[in-house]
C-alpha cells in the first residue's frame, strides 16, 4: 500500500510544529503522525512521562516545563489543548511573534481529512474502548490503519499506529465542541448524556453539539447511531447522510439476540443487520453496554465492506483497553479491577459488569473527576453506587480545575450513604490502603473507578 501523504495546502505551509502538552494521550499522537510524515516535530509538557519518553525515543524532542523561550523562531505552528490557558508563556510567546496557533481537534481534523476512508468514534462513554474495538478489527482485517485511540491498545502497545493506508479511526471527544472540526466518512455517536456541564449550559446544549458532528460526514458517509438515544428523530433531522441504527431493544438496523453471559465475564450474542443473521461473536469485555459497543463497531466495520469473518475474529482478539475494566492481578485471592468510569452512568454499568463476575463483596473505591462534574451530578452520583457493597471515597481529583470550596468528596460519601449505602470517606491514598487491608478477605473484588490517578491505589495494594 503506498504512503499517504499530507495533500492539503495546510500541511504544505506548516513544517515545524511545536506541541504545547505534547505528554497528552492524544498530543502525544498526532506528534507521532507528523513525525512519520516528515515533519519536525517538538513539544513541552509540565513533567516527564513514559509518554515523554517514547517521543524523545522517536526523535521528538520534549522540553520539561512550559517557558517562552521554548518558542523558537523556527516553529511555523504551534498546537495546544483546551487545557491550556490563554496565560500560558509559550502560547503568549507564540502569539508575539506571530507564530500560527491551532487547537488540537482542529489538527485531528486536518489530519483526518486526509484518509478517505475515516471513522470517529462519538459519545459520551465508550468512545476509548469502541475505538480500540474498530482498531482490532481493522488489524485483524490487514488493513494497516492509523489510529489514535485516547488509551493504551495492547495489540498496538500503544495509543497511536501510523499505517500506510487510506484507513484512518479516531475518538471524536465533543468537550469544548472538539469533534465538529471532523469531517469522517463514518462517524459512530453510541449515547448522549449531560456532562462536561464546566462547558456546554445543558443537554439540549450538548444535543445540538452532537447534531453539528453527524451533520458534518458528508452524503456518501453513513451516521452509526444507538437507538435508543431519546428523541432520535429530532436529533436527526435535516441529515444527509445515511443513517444506520443499532441497539438490544426496539427496530434498530443492527441488533444483538440470544445473549449469554459467563461467570467469568465473557459475553455471547448473534448479530443481526436489518433481520438476516451475520455470525455469533465471543466478547472477552464484560458488560451489556460493551454489547452494544461492539454492535457499532461491527456495523462501521461492515460498512466499509470488511469481510464478516475478519470483523468476529477482531472483536473475539479485543480484550479492553488500559484503565478500561482493566483486570490489575489478585492477592490472596482478592481480584483488583480498574476501570476509567468517571460519570454516574459509567459507574453503574462498570459496576454491573463486575457483579457478573464471581465474588463476596464489591469495594468500590472512587475518585470523584472535577469539582464542576461532581457538583452538576451529585444527585446521579449519590444513586449510581447501588451493586457495591462498600465504597470508599478519594479526595475530588482537580485536573484542569481550582477548588473553589463548593463541593468536597465527604458531601457525596454522605449523600449515597443516606441512600443506604455503607460509604466511607477516606480522602487519602493511604488511608484507602489501610481500610482495604483491614476490611478485604478472600473472594472480594476491588474496583478502582475514576479518571484521575486512583489506579495507583489498586497497584499499591497488589505490590505491598
Amino acid at each position: 500500500m503506498r504512503r499517504f501523504i499530507m495533500k492539503q495546502d495546510f500541511f504544505k505551509k506548516y513544517h515545524t510544529i511545536y506541541f504545547i502538552g505534547i505528554g497528552g494521550i492524544s498530543m502525544s499522537g498526532l506528534a507521532e503522525i507528523l513525525k512519520s510524515k516528515g515533519f519536525s516535530v517538538s513539544g513541552s509538557d509540565m513533567k516527564s512521562s513514559a509518554v515523554t519518553k517514547h517521543l524523545c525515543d522517536t526523535g521528538i524532542k520534549v522540553h520539561i516545563g512550559h517557558k517562552a523561550e521554548n518558542i523558537t523562531d523556527d516553529i511555523q505552528l504551534v498546537v495546544y489543548t483546551a487545557a491550556i490557558k490563554e496565560d500560558n508563556p509559550e502560547l503568549i510567546a507564540a502569539k508575539q511573534k506571530n507564530i500560527k496557533t491551532i487547537d488540537r481537534a482542529h489538527l485531528l481534523g486536518k489530519i483526518m481529512k486526509e484518509y478517505p476512508h475515516s471513522i470517529a468514534i462519538a459519545g459520551t462513554h465508550g468512545k476509548t474502548t469502541t475505538t480500540g474495538m474498530v482498531s482490532d478489527i481493522l488489524l485483524c482485517a490487514h488493513t494497516d490503519p492509523t489510529i489514535t485511540v485516547g488509551g493504551i491498545l495492547p495489540t498496538i502497545q500503544s495509543n497511536t499506529k501510523v499505517g500506510k493506508s487510506s484507513y484512518f479511526v479516531a475518538e471524536a471527544c465533543e468537550y469544548c465542541d472538539s469533534f465538529l472540526q471532523f469531517y469522517p466518512l463514518i462517524g459512530i455517536i453510541l449515547n448522549i448524556e449531560a456532562d462536561h456541564l464546566d462547558y456546554f449550559k445543558n443537554l439540549e446544549n450538548i444535543r445540538t453539539s452532537f447534531h453539528g458532528f453527524a451533520n458534518n460526514i458528508p452524503p456518501n458517509g453513513t451516521l452509526i447511531i444507538n437507538n435508543q438515544i431519546p428523541q432520535l428523530e429530532e436529533l436527526l433531522k435535516n441529515i444527509s447522510c445515511h443513517i444506520e441504527t443499532f441497539g438490544l431493544e426496539g427496530n434498530p438496523n443492527w441488533k444483538a439476540k440470544n445473549i449469554s453471559h459467563s461467570f467469568d465475564g465473557k459475553n455471547s450474542f448473534d448479530v443481526f443487520h436489518n433481520g438476516t443473521f451475520l455470525g455469533r461473536v465471543t466478547l472477552y469485555v464484560p458488560g451489556e453496554h460493551n454489547i452494544t459497543n461492539a454492535l457499532s463497531a461491527f456495523a462501521a466495520s461492515y460498512t466499509l465492506s470488511l469481510p464478516v469473518e475478519d470483523i468476529i475474529k477482531g472483536l473475539e482478539q479485543f480484550h479492553g483497553t488500559e484503565r478500561r475494566f482493566q483486570k490489575k492481578g489478585e492477592k490472596n485471592g482478592i481480584l483488583v479491577i480498574d476501570d476509567y468510569a468517571h460519570h454516574p452512568t459509567e459507574i453503574k454499568a462498570t459496576l454491573s459488569a463486575a457483579k457478573k463476575i464471581k465474588h463476596n463483596k464489591i469495594y468500590c473505591i472512587f475518585q470523584p473527576h472535577t469539582y464542576s462534574r461532581t457538583k452538576f451530578l451529585f444527585d446521579s452520583f449519590a444513586t449510581a453506587f447501588s451493586d457495591a457493597d462498600v465504597i470508599l471515597l478519594a479526595d475530588i481529583y482537580a485536573a484542569r480545575e481550582k477548588d473553589t470550596g463548593s463541593i468536597h468528596a465527604k458531601d457525596l460519601a454522605n449523600e449515597i450513604a443516606s441512600h443506604g449505602k455503607n460509604a466511607v470517606y477516606c480522602g487519602d491514598f493511604s488511608s484507602i490502603i489501610h481500610y482495604l487491608n483491614n476490611h478485604c478477605n478472600t473472594g472480594d473484588l476491588i474496583l478502582t473507578v475514576g479518571a484521575g490517578d486512583i489506579y495507583s491505589v489498586g497497584e499499591a495494594f497488589l505490590n505491598q
